[in-house]
């Protein structure tokens, strides 16, 4: 059996165990994937992508992400206050998340430029254009402070990537794989219990209110905007839909089904990609690091949450690059595959009446 069909199978059982696990015990699934598979895979995705020079075209591009990185941090985190300002109308300009929109921005830019002349230029332009967007509009807050570090990047950039995958190599199970993957997240949508299977414990609570139950909120004001009409952040009614509904419990599903088969499907192209080909000292580095995290998560979940923030952070930074890369490989290979059709057919010969 070819190779990359035999990965592509393997993927398509991992999505299915991630689905189960996660269509029972949702919250707990998470949790543990977060913090036991997440950090094991920050550092074993920014090795692979320095190796690679971050698919951006000049050689420090990187550094950039690192700062915005520092930013974004330090100003959720609370250690740089001045990140947020404060209007007498009582809204709250949070430049953090325009941070992550120069960032995204900035792998468009590296991704594609390498003239040092003209990607100045672009970035510069980037950050003009920075000063005049508000932070405190809906889609600008949704898409770059909740969805594009979160379920945009393990989720919909997971799925690009592996359609890029199954594309190059024109493999029909990878393009089943890649079905199989928006099949099973939309039937949390439909399969939507009329009350939680369970208690969600005091433990799970408190530690998904580090702010992914943000994430479950939002979601929810987006597929059903009537249940969360007229409730208030971090209201009662809103850890109670959050946590103990049963839309709050499909929805929770669906998160803890993308991060999980996400770092399931990094971990299961090892020797597709080569991840693990870094210098032995790296690879020690990665170890101590991921075992010290897994120890601080098991002492204190919240606490595990703040010491792997920055490096959580900057994974999704540094690949910004390769996800542009992803979306125009994706452009090219259907091109490819359209334009191969169309000169098969003019290569072949019309069949012809016989003469009688």
């Amino acid at each position: 059996m070819n190779k990359s069909y035999t990965l592509d199978y393997a993927n398509i059982g991992l999505m299915i165990l991630s689905f189960i696990i996660a269509f029972f015990i949702p919250f707990e699934l998470f949790l543990f994937s977060y913090a036991v598979l997440g950090p094991l895979h920050y550092l074993t995705e920014i090795g692979w992508l320095h190796q690679r020079q971050y698919f951006a075209k000049g050689k420090y591009d990187f550094v950039l992400f690192i700062i915005f990185g520092i930013f974004i941090t330090l100003s959720n985190l609370g250690f740089v206050e001045w990140f947020r300002v404060k209007l007498s109308n009582g809204a709250v300009i949070d430049y953090s998340i325009k941070f992550i929109y120069l960032a995204f921005v900035s792998g468009l830019i590296f991704a594609f430029i390498k003239e040092t002349t003209l990607k100045i230029a672009l970035v510069i332009l980037t950050w003009v254009s920075f000063l005049f967007l508000s932070s405190t509009g809906n889609f600008f807050y949704s898409f770059f402070g909740i969805f594009l570090p979160t379920i945009i990047h393990v989720f919909l950039f997971t799925g690009a990537f592996m359609l890029f995958g199954a594309m190059k190599v024109r493999s029909i199970p990878g393009m089943v794989s890649v079905a199989m993957l928006f099949i099973l997240a939309s039937l949390f949508f439909f399969i939507i219990p009329n009350q939680p299977a369970y208690q969600v414990s005091k433990y799970s609570l408190e530690s998904w209110s580090g702010g992914f139950d943000q994430l479950n909120f939002a979601l929810i004001k987006i597929f059903n905007p009537s249940q969360a009409k007229g409730i208030a952040l971090g209201s009662p009614e809103y850890y109670n839909l959050v946590f103990n509904t049963g839309y709050g419990f499909a929805i929770a599903r669906f998160v803890a089904f993308a991060y999980t088969y996400h770092y399931l499907n990094w971990f299961s192209k090892t020797n597709v990609i080569k991840w693990h080909l870094v210098p032995k000292k790296y690879l020690f580095g990665t170890v101590v690091i991921w075992l010290t995290a897994v120890g601080i998560y098991l002492y204190d979940y919240t606490t595990g949450l703040q010491f792997l923030y920055f490096l959580s952070f900057l994974h999704v930074l540094l690949e910004f690059p390769l996800n542009f890369q992803s979306f125009v490989g994706i452009g090219k290979e259907a091109r490819n595959m359209l334009m191969g059709k169309t000169q098969l057919a003019q290569a072949t010969p019309l069949p012809t009446t016989k003469k009688r």
